[in-house]
């Protein structure tokens, strides 16, 4: 299962970069295969542990804002493995080129 998702508080600065890196810490020391990008993260997983990960992120960044933002879509493929990676691997062998990511 992939799941991308972006969570930031309401309240306070234009920039929110320093919490959000307080949620990025947590899902790199989950062990769980990420990719980050400028306006969102794809997580690689179970569903009850990504849910379980997005939870404790969410839960950070209410400690400090009384209100979070946050929106999630899914892919849920049964049997399906490393498609973080092979999804663009995939496109690029199409392409016969590296593509940006």
């Amino acid at each position: 299962m992939l799941i991308q998702f972006a969570m930031f508080p309401t309240a306070g600065s234009e920039s929110v970069s320093g919490e959000v890196s307080q949620i990025i810490d947590i899902i790199d020391k989950s062990g769980l295969p990420y990719r980050t990008s400028a306006m969102s993260t794809v997580i690689e997983g179970e569903w009850d542990e990504i849910t379980e990960l997005i939870n404790k992120c969410r839960l950070k960044l209410r400690e400090n804002n009384r209100r979070v933002y946050m929106v999630m879509t899914m892919d849920d493929r049964k049997d399906a493995r490393n498609r973080l990676f092979g999804k663009v691997e995939s496109l690029e062998k199409k392409l016969n080129k590296k593509i940006k990511s």
